[in-house]
């Protein structure tokens, strides 16, 4: 194989001679020339890789020749390096002025013109590696840059998708879920009747988690969710999922317990929304994979951030801001160590999940984004036949600006008498979701008027004046959006005109919409809507928004509570053993043996009633012990009063 491709021009044949036998040898192809324009010729016809060219020639000298060289496009790349005998230093700068790369003084010593040859053509060879690597890299970027906006269009595209999905799937579901409601209200109802409503609702709440795990896992897919923060009553949120998940504790005949430990802060600032996801996702996994035993929620507050190297807990807080920790515990068949890795990849399903035959495979998923989004971590610790731990660990801020009402089992019956006529426009391009709320709202006594565009709408604002307007926000010939900045154009302009009404009262504008984006809130808010509500929505959410904003008073309905709602139905800090030991110690020992013997047998109505027996001074120790029993730590129970047994 050749080393390279040489042309040596020189007018003195002796010298091509020499060069080219010395060159040839050194395993390089050698062509020689002896005039200026055959090298020329020679150089166009067949690029070589080097030019050795002498200075001075007849009718055409060597820098004229590098001249041309180098004026032309095929040739200019081509190093050249001079030889000459002319040794002047002005001659050798001018070498390099018109183009070569070298300078070889004759008589020249041929290791020394074999050095600066392969120098030269070292030099070429990596330029060329370089040219080429950069015209890859060019390549590369334009290939690059041709996928990322094939993938930009393609998100554009996908979030264009999720939005008409999310409006079609939403729209219906608030027909079914809001029918439900409405004929719930109906005192003449049959058990039977009221079973059935039942079923229709819970089977719409489940067809709505489904969407709402597609969705959410396309958007943090697509990279267009956010947190957001919000002041909120904890205590609510955990006994909303209490007694939520009740119901299907009871049915498995599973322990449902939740512990809140008492440093645990009632009103705190996150993602309230993305929180009660997270804790829907573990606790509804946990019921339905465990066939006996019991759930556990653990609720507590952590200094540091959970990982998985480090999964012990903290009692006592020396951070700001403080983490707050969640575990869910159960007793199901656990997990095996192969299913570990991939437990939270999209779609993907256990073994025992798959038995099921439930669920999208999604819920994990979308909580290890949820609890990454709101600044933790999520770990997962499993003993097959024994039960899995799932913990997880958020960012708060605790705040004392949220107000922590008191939540009643209430439901909105009618007005108070001595109010206003409250005037309310319903704005639906949907029949039934205009039906849905006009039979909502007429049996409470608001007068209602429906709408089914925006042209229809600002038509009845006009003539009407109604206080409020629930507005949908995507409607045919104009949508809510275009709707509401027009009515808001025209109040203005009602207020600016000479001998006006200065105290025309704006219209509240309550939008609606089945958008999945959260993101679409800040748009709605800007064209001049007052409040935002999410298809499908509750009646409570319905009710609640008109007296914020209209300041209306209702009369309630008083609901049957299916589970105490306190905060002691579950915050249950166990006390030390040296505590129960300290107070056991001085009862007398026939009634600690006593509550031994009830707690190894099971027996919790007597140890109920022993603990009735202690003395009023014993309060607190009565109170812990009760906790205990309520908490099913009969466990707990027994090694303590066997602890003072055997001391004794």
């Amino acid at each position: 194989m050749t080393k390279g491709n040489l042309l040596i021009v020189d007018d003195t044949p002796e010298n091509l001679q020499v060069l080219s036998a010395t060159l040839s040898e050194q395993g390089y192809q050698v062509r020689g020339v002896v005039k200026g324009k055959m090298a020329i010729r020679a150089a166009k016809s067949a690029q070589p890789d080097l030019i050795l060219l002498d200075i001075r020639m007849p009718e055409m000298d060597g820098y004229q020749v590098c001249e041309h060289l180098k004026a032309d496009a095929e040739t200019r790349d081509v190093p050249v390096i001079f030889i000459s005998a002319i040794d002047d230093v002005l001659d050798k700068v001018k070498a390099f002025h018109v183009g070569g790369v070298d300078y070889i003084t004759k008589p020249f010593q041929v290791e020394e013109v074999l050095a600066r040859v392969e120098h030269q053509l070292t030099i070429r060879r990596l330029s060329q590696e370089v040219r080429d690597r950069n015209q890859a890299l060019e390549q590369e970027i334009q290939e690059r840059r041709k996928a990322e906006k094939a993938a930009a269009d393609a998100s554009k595209a996908k979030s264009e998708f999720l939005a008409n999905m999310s409006h079609e799937l939403r729209t219906p579901l608030n027909a079914i879920l809001g029918f439900t409601q409405v004929m719930s209200r109906d005192v003449q109802l049959t058990p039977e009747q009221r079973e059935y409503l039942g079923i229709i609702n819970r089977s719409g709440e489940h067809l709505l988690d489904l969407i709402n795990d597609v969705l959410d896992l396309s958007k943090i897919e697509a990279g267009i969710i956010s947190l957001y923060e919000t002041s909120f009553d904890l205590y609510r949120l955990l006994d909303n999922l209490e007694e939520m998940f009740q119901i299907k504790a009871e049915q498995k005949k599973l322990n449902l317990v939740f512990t809140v430990a008492p440093n645990v802060p009632q009103a705190i600032k996150t993602d309230a929304k993305k929180l009660r996801v997270c804790l829907i996702n573990l606790l509804g996994n946990a019921i339905k994979f465990t066939e006996k035993g019991r759930i556990t929620l653990r609720v507590n507050l952590a200094t540091e951030a959970l990982t998985p190297q480090n999964q012990s807990d903290t009692d006592s807080l020396s951070a700001f801001p403080p983490r707050l920790r969640f575990e869910v515990e159960d007793t199901g068949p656990g997990i095996p160590a192969a299913d570990i890795d991939h437990l939270f990849d999209a779609f993907v399903q256990t073994e025992t999940g798959q038995k099921t035959a439930e669920g999208t495979g999604l819920g994990l998923s979308i909580t290890r984004k949820f609890v990454q989004l709101m600044g933790g971590t999520i770990t997962v610790s499993s003993v097959v036949g024994n039960g899995t731990i799932f913990k997880f660990d958020i960012k708060i801020n605790p705040t004392d600006l949220y107000p922590l009402i008191p939540q009643a089992h209430q439901r909105v019956l009618c007005l108070e008498p001595n109010q206003p006529i409250y005037r309310i426009l319903v704005v639906d391009d949907t029949p039934e979701n205009r039906l849905l709320l006009i039979k909502l709202l007429e049996p409470i006594g608001f007068e209602v008027r429906e709408a089914a565009n925006g042209i229809q709408c600002l038509t009845l604002w006009e003539s009407w004046q109604p206080h409020l307007i629930l507005m949908d926000t995507r409607m045919p010939m104009m949508d809510g959006l275009a709707a509401t900045r027009q009515l808001r154009l025209k109040e203005q302009k009602r207020v600016s005109q000479p001998n006006s009404d200065s105290d025309f009262p704006k219209t509240i504008i309550i939008a609606l919409t089945a958008s999945a984006f959260e993101e679409k809130r800040e748009e709605i808010l800007a064209v001049g809507s007052d409040d935002f509500l999410r298809k499908p929505f509750t009646e409570e959410q319905i009710f609640n928004a008109i007296a914020h904003y209209l300041g209306v008073r209702y009369r309630y309905q008083e609901l049957s509570d299916s589970l105490p709602r306190s905060r002691s139905s579950y915050s249950i800090q166990e006390k030390p053993d040296s505590f129960f030991c300290s107070e056991l110690s001085s009862l007398p020992s026939a009634w600690v043996i006593e509550v031994a013997q009830a707690a190894n047998q099971l027996d919790e109505e007597r140890i109920a009633q022993l603990i009735q027996e202690l003395p009023p001074e014993k309060a607190e120790l009565a109170q812990a012990l009760t906790d205990l029993l309520h908490d099913f730590r009969l466990d707990v129970i027994v090694r303590v009063t066997q602890a003072v047994i055997n001391h004794s």
